[in-house]
């Protein structure tokens, strides 16, 4: 049985607003994971949950994240979904000492010694993800983004691989965070004719515009996915759901898929049915929870919720989560991660069209990966078979 001590924990995501939906599945990994380490017995002690929903507004994230530590007590934040909001709250984390953990992917090139990144950073998607398709599809790209600093450095370095690796960029497009008018985009694919398109657009912008390229698709074969795919790397099964065959036959990288057959997944998912079962489970809802599961143990060992305490008791010690057994490295806070590549179909699951079975180790400032890729198109390889 739990003993009688508990460990506020805060929780912080933007449950509405633009980008309600990735953000409202970190809030319920989160969420889901406190629970279960309540009812676990390995655990003696609870996590009692504070949390604030920011709205989507950047200015929101700081102010709810210093009330969580000065008048909740709070030394561990799980939350942020953008990386505006994550550069809001690392200033507040600083100063008052405490961790944040960040269950999102995202552009790299920081690290805080009070933010642990539980996801991916870009050696650990973007870079594999070219690899896979360039050769494949050719090496002719759109680049389309939403108008802030993942989308920006995202398409930045995408840019500077492919120019690097004998790629040529066609045309490199923003829009505003929520925007759905994006029929410019669509008219510049039509022109340009793309080999593939790279997607960091966010929410409601990247349905927009997917939907809208689908249309484009039945008026013209020549951009059916099988031809000029989609490729994103934040763009997962809680999304396409509720897209249907706009998603069909894209491509996504990503640490986890739902339909990864492993002990841990299988695991996960039983424990799950029981926790969430009307949960649509992705990689931000997996992240989230493998946050709040690398807490408890770090709590477990040391004892303690000091920030330095737990963040020495990860360092180069693995935890059973559902991503695997994973550590966080000493020297960047970032963890090791695979990167599995995720056809989507029509019924909003990814079929695994390669799948990772070693963890990449985390380069957050691109300094041991080679920006020269082989990306040269492989005309030997078999056509892909079109989703319907």
């Amino acid at each position: 049985m739990t003993g009688n001590v508990t460990y506020p924990v805060g929780v912080l995501f933007s449950r509405s607003g633009s980008y309600a939906q990735p953000a409202g599945q970190g809030f319920g990994g989160a969420m889901a994971a406190i629970e279960h380490v309540n009812a676990s017995r390995r655990f003696p002690f609870r996590l009692e949950a504070h949390h604030f929903d920011p709205a989507g507004e950047a200015d929101r994230y700081a102010p709810f994240c210093r009330q969580l530590i000065r008048e909740h007590g709070v030394r561990h934040v799980v939350g942020c979904t953008t990386s505006w909001s994550r550069k809001e709250v690392i200033p507040v984390v600083e100063k008052l000492d405490a961790l944040l953990w960040y269950p999102c992917v995202y552009e790299g090139f920081e690290v805080s010694e009070n933010l642990i990144y539980v996801a991916a950073c870009a050696n650990q998607h973007l870079v594999p993800l070219l690899d896979y398709i360039a050769p494949r599809f050719g090496s002719r790209a759109m680049l389309v983004g939403s108008n802030y600093i993942w989308g920006w450095e995202t398409n930045r370095i995408a840019r500077d691989i492919l120019h690097r690796s004998g790629g040529e960029i066609l045309g490199e497009r923003f829009v505003s965070m929520g925007d759905t008018d994006i029929a410019h985009l669509i008219d510049e694919v039509r022109e340009k004719k793309p080999d593939f398109i790279l997607n960091n657009l966010i929410g409601p912008s990247s349905y927009a515009f997917l939907r809208a390229l689908q249309a484009l698709a039945e008026a013209d074969d020549r951009f059916h996915p099988d031809r000029c795919p989609v490729i994103s790397c934040n763009l997962y099964e809680g999304e396409i759901a509720g897209l249907g065959h706009a998603a069909a036959g894209h491509f996504t990288v990503s640490c986890y898929f739902r339909t990864i057959q492993s002990p841990e997944n299988d695991s996960f998912l039983k424990t799950l049915a029981a926790l969430d079962p009307g949960a649509v489970v992705d990689a931000f809802y997996v992240q989230a929870f493998s946050a709040v599961v690398m807490i408890a143990e770090a709590i477990a060992r040391s004892g303690s919720d000091d920030a330095d305490l737990v963040r020495a008791a990860l360092c180069g010690q693995a935890v059973d989560t559902p991503l695997g057994a994973i550590s966080v490295d000493r020297w960047t806070n970032h963890v090791e991660l695979p990167a599995h590549i995720g056809r989507a179909g029509a019924d909003g699951s990814f079929e695994i069209v390669k799948r990772s079975y070693e963890a990449i180790a985390p380069d957050p400032f691109l300094t041991s990966t080679p920006l020269v890729r082989p990306l040269g198109r492989d005309e030997g390889r078999p056509e892909l078979k079109v989703v319907k």
